[in-house]
């Protein structure tokens, strides 16, 4: 996939999980706005909602233009053959426009749980993800064949995933880093590669009550989420900043709360670090519902051809 591919994405995008929890319905009006607003791309996670096939083609057809993009398809709940025909279905029937992130962090050699649920030991990350890519390119196509050929990234935080999405996928998805990690992935990646990252964010002008609400989401990570304390670590945080609730100054690093004018400065940051584009997920109180109104908010100042 070429590099002038990136610019169909745009610049800004949006990432959420509230879909999961949404009608059929009320996902495709969200879409069809989100669309109309001028974002460049629709990201979407899964978990145990909405199945990120299913999620692909509901906002796909609720939508005309926009790029959407699972961020990410998680390799632990299908096999590559599911995977690779998805795949090429929706890039059939939407040419273009469908993005596929994967990933899947409960790859390591341990049983982890998810809401209670066992998720089995897949084996190390990079070479399971490796061979899950050789599986999928190995699975032959018996109907029709997409053009163009839908892209793929993936979730990306280490030196070693971040080399094997460039060098095997159209680039890296990451998830819950800093504008230091993004200059840190351009630089392992290199000029040529696909970086979209995704960037939390709380819209609220009461900074206080702003802070705390990043503070819950930067503790749920990494206080559950092995792969991003590790990550955290390796970007020079240390046990003052994790133990016992983060510090403000991990906080600070992973999201960005205030005013319109604060998400801008950290979209501009990330972009300048090397990024290609940056999709923004909002925290509100009750992580249920779609924000919408901040997603209008937001808009006219991120998405600005001046």
């Amino acid at each position: 996939m070429t590099r002038d591919a990136r610019g169909e994405l745009g610049r800004v995008g949006i990432w959420t999980f509230a879909f999961e929890g949404q009608s059929a319905g009320r996902v495709r009006e969200a879409a069809a706005e989100v669309e109309e607003l001028g974002y460049g791309a629709i990201w979407y996670g899964e978990a145990f909602g909405r199945d990120t096939v299913g999620q692909g083609w509901l906002l796909l057809s609720a939508t005309r233009r926009i790029v959407v993009a699972s961020g990410i398809a998680n390799i632990a709940f299908r096999d590559p053959i599911a995977m690779a025909t998805a795949e090429r279905t929706l890039g059939e029937a939407f040419p273009g426009r469908y993005l596929l992130g994967l990933g899947g962090h409960r790859v390591d050699d341990t049983v982890h749980h998810l809401d209670g649920y066992p998720m089995p030991a897949r084996g190390r990350a990079v070479t399971t993800m490796g061979g899950y890519l050789d599986a999928m390119d190995a699975v032959p196509a018996h109907g029709p064949v997409p053009d163009p050929t839908p892209r793929r990234v993936l979730a990306a935080l280490g030196p070693k995933m971040l080399r094997l999405a460039g060098e095997r996928t159209w680039g890296a998805h990451s998830y819950f880093v800093s504008a230091e990690h993004t200059a840190r992935a351009r630089e392992i990646m290199g000029p040529d590669a696909f970086l979209g990252v995704e960037q939390a964010v709380v819209l609220d002008t009461d900074r206080a009550r702003a802070r705390e609400l990043a503070t819950a989401h930067v503790a749920g990570y990494v206080s559950s989420a092995p792969h991003q304390e590790v990550n955290v670590r390796r970007l020079g945080f240390g046990d003052d900043d994790i133990i016992g609730g983060p510090s403000r100054r991990l906080v600070d690093a992973i999201t960005a709360y205030g005013d319109v004018d604060a998400v801008r400065e950290r979209v501009r940051r990330h972009l300048d670090a090397g990024a290609d584009h940056v999709c923004l997920q909002v925290l509100t109180a009750d992580p249920a519902v779609l924000p919408v109104p901040q997603w209008r908010e937001l808009a006219p100042a991120l998405l600005s051809r001046g």
